[in-house]
Parts: C-alpha cells; structure tokens; sequence
C-alpha cells in the first residue's frame, strides 16, 4: 500500500497505478476489501459493481461513529423491490439525508461529499439531489462538485440525482445550465448536456423537449464545436434523442451549425446526431 512520508494512505498514487479487473472473480481479494471499506475508488464498472454497498456503509458509519444510523438505512435497501447497484445507491443516500437532517448532522454529509471512496460520494450527491428543502437553484449550485468530480460513476450518478427537479423546473433549469455550457471544466459543460436529454439513459423522458427540443438551444449553442470528446458525444446524443421525435429540427440545427461552424468537432456532433435519420 502506498502511503506519505507521515505514513497515511496515499489514495492519488494508489489511483493512478492501478488498472481495474475485467471480471469480477479476477478482482484481487486485497483489492475488493479496500474497496468495501472505503479505501480507494473503483478503476472501472466491473469493480463498481463489485462493491459490497451494505458492507461498505457498515464501514464507513462505524469509522465516522454513526453506526446508530446502519440499520434504518438497511431496512430500507431491504425493501427495495429491485436490488440494483442504482437502486441500492439511491435508497442509501436519501436514508443517509433523512437520518443526518434528523440529527442535525450536517458534518457528516460534508465528510460523505469529498470521500476517497467514489461510491460514497454518488451517495453523497443524492444527500444534495434528494434534499427537497432546497431551492433548484442552490441544489444546482451544490451538485456541481460532482458534475466535475474526477471518478466516471460520481458524475453520472450527479445528473441522475436531479434530472426529476430539471424536468418539473425546466425553463430556470436551463437558464441556469445554459451559463454551465461555458465552463471551464469539460465535466461541467458535458453534466449541462447530458443532464437535459430528452430522452436520457436508465431515466425519466422529458416530454417538453421531446416535443420542443428548441427549448433547450441556449444550453447546446455554445457546444456546438466544443473541443471536448466527452462533451461532442452528450451533444450528439441529445440531438439524436430529439431527432427520434422531431427530426426536422434537428437535420436543420445540424446544417446550420456546419454550415457556419465546419469544424471536425461540429462534423463529429453532427454523425452522431444524425444517426438515426440517415441509417
């Protein structure tokens, strides 16, 4: 185990070095248990998958002196009618909300958000995407910590956590996420995109943009040409969840933007926005 000159763990170095298994019987034992206890972050999906959520509750509310806290929380994992990684995420975040706002235990839920590991930090986004006493506008505020969190399961667990407050609130929604397409960060910009998709994956449709993909132009504007891969994939994706139900707009949106934008990223937008219309 890698660890400072003042011998704590060093969890960057451990990150970095280490390379994921491809099945999850192939994931080292060592490995698998610094996983459960909150060691160090998953390298891929398959250890996502792999990790003991109820194991790793155990351990980090007895590490944190909250063990009072593990059995309303499993109780309510136990009465999910489907057990899926996602599911199980979701029921322990909002449990973990439910308990800490009880208690008055804000601390903790700090101490959730900036966790080494990933899977305690998706729990920590639904502490922010479940919290109906908050206005959308600081729950966006607060959930762009794990729209650019650098773990992959962290940021899609981010957009899904609020993606129900989006579509209920949809034009303050995208006022405010039109200003996230110019952000610095590709993760921030893409969580703009991905997280309005009219379509979405493994989540509710948004019927208005279905219906009306126009809405949503302030936000993929600027985007249109965006020199990030990971943000001209959502891009794409989005235009061809509109082009499903409206694909006039989008064949016209995609001529316009070659049109006055020919760049290879615009052109890349464009295949994958396209796909459906031209097979």
């Amino acid at each position: 185990m890698n660890r400072d000159k003042c011998g704590r763990i060093n969890f960057n170095i451990m990150k970095e070095k280490r390379k994921g298994a491809r099945s999850i019987k192939d994931i080292p034992p060592v490995i698998l248990n610094q996983l459960n206890r909150g060691e160090i972050e998953t390298a891929n999906l398959t250890e996502w998958l792999a990790v003991d959520q109820r194991i790793l509750l155990e351990n980090l509310l007895e590490q944190q002196n909250r063990s009072k806290y593990l059995n309303n929380i499993l109780e309510s994992v136990d009465q999910l009618k489907k057990q899926s990684v996602n599911s199980i995420n979701e029921a322990i975040g909002t449990g973990l909300l439910s308990l800490a706002s009880a208690h008055n235990d804000e601390p903790f839920l700090s101490v959730l958000a900036t966790h080494p590991s990933d899977l305690v930090r998706c729990w920590a986004a639904y502490t922010v995407g479940k919290n109906q006493a908050l206005p959308l506008k600081e729950k966006l505020k607060r959930i762009q910590r794990f729209a650019a969190d650098s773990h992959f399961g962290v940021r899609e667990i981010s957009w899904m956590t609020v993606r129900h407050d989006i579509s209920k609130k949809l034009p303050e929604s995208i006022s405010i996420l039109s200003e996230w397409s110019g952000h610095d960060d590709e993760n921030v910009r893409r969580f703009a995109c991905e997280s309005t998709r009219p379509r979405g994956v493994w989540c509710e449709h948004i019927g208005q943009l279905k219906q009306n993909p126009g809405l949503a132009l302030d936000i993929l504007e600027p985007l249109h040409s965006d020199p990030s891969r990971y943000v001209q994939d959502s891009v794409g994706n989005w235009l061809n969840d509109a082009s499903k139900s409206q694909p006039e707009f989008v064949t016209e949106i995609c001529d316009e933007w070659i049109k006055n934008s020919p760049t290879k990223e615009t052109q890349y937008i464009v295949r994958k926005a396209l796909r459906t219309i031209r097979k």
